[in-house]
């Protein structure tokens, strides 16, 4: 089996280790890691076809589903940078982000297909646009269109084997913007397999795992959610209604699914809009839920604790887009007696706060936290150190 030094590996990995086994589940698709990965494969030698390059962007501005997955991993395989787009930008927000990012194509959904028609993005910032299920083909502009269902067909298309350092720029994530305009972390290949490796670890997934998926996978923690499990051979299981909690809950049930991981507003939610507590007795495969994405109070926790089955084990954890997601986690044993508490960090990370003159300050005073690891992002300012961070 190839040691996962690069994103792609996962997939791969996991479609020779477990071919037939169902690697996504979304509404009433069911798709192994066979032909996901054979999926990826015949858009990443398209990509390559259409003379994609190491470091050409391929944007992706999809809700979460099968083509997001394929796309995603495709654009990787070629050496390309995936850059993935929030589906909340409007026209001038999109356009903006075109023109900084100018991307040798697009795949988008045909949801968003009229809001990529009002950016009017010139064709010198991208060349085409691959659009699933396409409602108004001529009205793109002057760009090449192709239909999604059109550039994934074929049989058996091998893995492209093409060299690539796991140094290479493979993603360019944006941050959500809370504290300003949104900045795209550029992370490499070995910043999220460090942190995927990381991650599985300390919750111990395997391919027995079975993740319910309600955050976008533009996210940063989205897209963790799903290079995790695919790295252990685990199940990922789409629902984009989570408007709709019940549903959600239900297909929980019926999929038995292990792991669930949301944001403080995604618990807040399920705490007082869902029928969360109907559910306690019926969630017998879950095994763990995480929160990241923010400080939760505690407040929420408590209920979220009270609410859950007792066999659920609860991590929470902090991190930062730079850091490919993940710096600390809480582990679930200390979860009551430490319940404000970010934890410690992760496998891989080290972790020290400092003051303003870089000194190391006393147990109890205030500082900055400074982290170090493989998982954060390469910086080029000539005051720190490569694969380190300041979190303020």
């Amino acid at each position: 089996m190839k040691q996962a030094t690069l994103i792609h590996h996962f997939l791969e990995n996991s479609a020779r280790q477990f071919p037939d086994k169902v690697a996504l589940v979304h509404e009433k698709t069911r798709v192994t890691y066979r032909q996901m990965n054979e999926h990826a494969n015949n858009l990443a030698n398209w990509l390559i076809d259409q003379g994609i390059i190491s470091g050409d962007r391929v944007a992706i501005l999809m809700e979460n589903g099968l083509e997001y997955v394929i796309g995603y991993y495709a654009a990787l395989k070629a050496g390309a940078v995936a850059v993935p787009l929030s589906t909340g930008l409007g026209p001038d927000g999109l356009k903006g982000v075109i023109e900084e990012i100018t991307p040798r194509g697009i795949v988008v959904g045909s949801k968003f297909e009229r809001v990529l028609k009002a950016a009017e993005i010139p064709t010198e910032y991208c060349d085409w646009v691959i659009i699933h299920s396409a409602q108004k083909f001529s009205a793109l502009n002057a760009h090449k269109v192709f239909e999604f269902e059109d550039v994934i067909v074929g049989n058996h298309s091998p893995n492209p084997e093409l060299s690539i350092d796991p140094g290479q720029l493979a993603s360019i994530i944006y941050t959500s913007g809370s504290t300003g305009k949104p900045k795209g972390a550029m992370l490499s290949h070995g910043n999220i397999v460090a942190k995927t490796h990381s991650i599985c670890r300390y919750l111990s997934l395997t391919s027995d795992d079975i993740q319910m998926v309600v955050l976008p996978f533009f996210y940063v923690m989205g897209k963790s959610l799903l290079n995790t499990h695919v790295a252990v051979g685990g199940t990922v299981v789409i629902n984009n209604k989570f408007a709709f909690p019940a549903s959600v809950l239900n297909q929980m049930v019926t999929e038995q699914v292990t792991g669930f991981s949301g944001v403080p507003s995604t618990y807040a939610f399920l705490l007082h809009r869902s029928p969360l507590k109907a559910y306690r007795n019926k969630l017998h495969s879950l095994r763990y839920c995480s929160q990241a994405g923010g400080h939760m109070p505690q407040s929420i926790k408590a209920g979220v604790r009270n609410t859950l089955p007792d066999h659920t084990d609860i991590f929470i954890m902090y991190g930062a887009t730079e850091a490919s997601a993940r710096l600390t986690y809480l582990d679930p044993g200390e979860f009551e007696l430490k319940m404000g508490s970010i934890g410690k960090p992760i496998p891989g990370v080290t972790l020290k706060i400092i003051d303003a003159n870089g000194g190391k300050v006393r147990p109890g005073e205030k500082g900055e936290l400074v982290a170090r690891g493989l998982n954060i992002m390469p910086v080029s300012y000539t005051h720190l150190r490569a694969h380190e961070t300041y979190i303020t």
